[in-house]
């Protein structure tokens, strides 16, 4: 989940070790991502009829490029961390990120099984991405949340972006250098062309597990369904205006209606796909990778809607709040 494959490899490529590298780093990308800023906020997707004026909140931050962020049932957050490969376990609200793993490649999106344990995606990388689609090598990872051991899940995919989790177990994938939606079964069988969307990012499955919901990043910004049972025709469900060409959909995430939310880096907006048309619930969060909803009755409790960005900060945005959101 990133603004394009071409940027993120630029900063990679530039990086100097230690911290004055990894503050050059988000500089780069905040300073690369500015000339995209102003054409398209300026004809930025209109407010939703319930979006709020109560700003976002500061919660949490994480020392990199925080690519993907979920929320188990106790109320802890998972982010994983572009550069570094890890994924961080941040407690509750307000707590310092405590790293997990070390550096295993956790590059891409992150989901929580039923049973509480992770599934990570690996190979979100320039080389992976853009070779995925002919090479599929790339590992989906399972983290124990608590222990941090790491053992792999499913192996035979593109280069990991996104991930989502259906309610049979199912896992999809998306490779956003190419075009192909990667599946795994439940038994284990692999798919790494399941279907295509050219570009795929963000994904989420749909509660009752008949739509699979992709966003395609550019070079025209779409919202797909795709259909569980027939993967081979792809709908393309909801296009942002050509003024939003530029917006870099990211991450993706359902509410409690079932309505895909969608991070945006140069729109600086968080849409709602509502009826066939898109609102902005959220507006001024630059450069945001994924947003995700809490979960339990503690931490990143259960109905808020948090959001985290290239900085690595992770914001509670109080406009997203569903008690049931998921």
């Amino acid at each position: 989940m990133r603004p394009t494959t071409t940027l993120r490899a630029a900063i990679r490529g530039s990086r100097i070790r230690g911290s004055h590298r990894r503050s050059l780093f988000v500089a780069a990308a905040l300073a690369a991502a500015a000339a995209l800023l102003t054409p398209a906020t300026a004809h930025a997707a209109p407010p939703c009829e319930s979006a709020t004026t109560t700003a976002p909140v500061q919660v949490a931050h994480v020392p990199d490029w925080a690519e993907s962020i979920v929320v188990d049932q106790r109320g802890r957050m998972f982010v994983t961390a572009y550069f570094s490969g890890r994924v961080y376990r941040i407690d509750a609200p307000g707590s310092d990120p405590v790293p997990l793993t070390g550096n295993i490649g956790a590059n891409g999106g992150i989901v929580v099984r039923p049973d509480g344990q992770l599934l990570v995606g690996t190979g979100n990388d320039l080389g992976h991405s853009l070779t995925g689609d002919i090479l599929p090598v790339s590992k989906l990872l399972q983290v124990d949340p608590d222990s941090g051991r790491v053992s792999t899940y499913a192996s035979g995919l593109g280069g990991i972006d996104g991930v989502a989790l259906a309610p049979d177990g199912t896992v999809y994938t998306t490779a956003v250098g190419g075009r192909n939606i990667g599946r795994v079964t439940p038994d284990g069988q692999v798919e790494p062309a399941w279907a295509h969307v050219l570009m795929p990012n963000g994904i989420a499955v749909s509660p009752d597990g008949t739509q699979v919901y992709v966003i395609q990043t550019t070079v025209a910004p779409a919202l797909y369904r795709i259909p569980a049972d027939d993967p081979a025709h792809p709908q393309r469900w909801i296009t942002a205006g050509p003024a939003d060409t530029l917006a870099l959909p990211d991450g993706l995430t359902l509410d409690s209606r079932g309505r895909p939310l969608i991070a945006t880096h140069a729109a600086g907006q968080i849409w709602r796909a509502e009826g066939g048309s898109l609102c902005a619930v959220q507006a001024g969060m630059y450069l945001s990778t994924q947003i995700t909803y809490g979960h339990g009755d503690r931490g990143f409790a259960a109905g808020k809607l948090y959001r985290s960005g290239v900085d690595g900060k992770i914001y509670e945005v109080p406009a997203g709040t569903d008690p049931t959101g998921r």
